[in-house]
């Protein structure tokens, strides 16, 4: 109930749930919190609590929230600020040749219908990338035969694996090139996705 201070509503949902013999506090801040935005939304992670603050949005939180939780009050300033972003990132997008970009946070079911896929070439690795991955990839698995047994990992080894995983990543996920003249007549559709 610590997660507004509307005490018409807290009593509303206190009326509501007293009948019940046990309800669980999420189902109370869900009563509590229906008009608002989770700070776990995928709307909100795309712009960022920081930015919705610095817009002047207020996020509501309990005794118990951390900073990254909460519920953002202002859905509409959400929105607003989620399509200025894809707005931006469909710019940039558009920028590197394609005929068309169509943003949006959701896309309408089948709108891909009617339209043929392009196949792209993934950017290959160079010699030096390679040899890279393939040391990050030796220590890893190094360390993974070490600490096999499923002991705590000391907080320096977990502290390296994630600056391995972090190093590898670009060098495992490769971008996709097109070839010009199929980009001048294709098109690219940006939305958020569950993540």
């Amino acid at each position: 109930f610590t997660v507004t201070d509307n005490h018409a509503r807290q009593e509303q949902v206190w009326e509501q749930v007293n009948q019940g013999h046990h309800v669980p506090a999420y189902h109370i801040r869900r009563l509590l919190t229906e008009d608002a935005i989770s700070a776990s939304d995928r709307r909100v992670r795309f712009i960022g609590i920081d930015a919705y603050t610095e817009a002047g949005g207020y996020v509501m939180r309990d005794l118990f929230s951390s900073d990254e939780d909460g519920w953002l009050q202002d859905p509409a300033l959400v929105e607003l600020l989620v399509n200025e972003k894809l707005s931006e990132v469909a710019q940039e997008i558009g920028a590197e040749g394609w005929k068309w970009v169509e943003a949006a946070i959701y896309l309408p079911f089948g709108c891909e219908r009617g339209k043929r896929r392009i196949i792209g070439t993934t950017v290959p690795l160079t010699e030096e990338e390679q040899a890279r991955l393939d040391a990050l990839v030796e220590e890893y698995d190094a360390i993974g035969e070490e600490y096999r047994d499923g002991c705590d990992l000391p907080d320096e080894v977990d502290a390296r694996l994630t600056e391995i995983d972090a190093e590898m990543t670009p060098l495992t996920c490769r971008p996709t090139i097109y070839e010009p003249d199929e980009q001048a007549r294709a098109g690219v559709f940006v939305s958020l996705a569950h993540d």
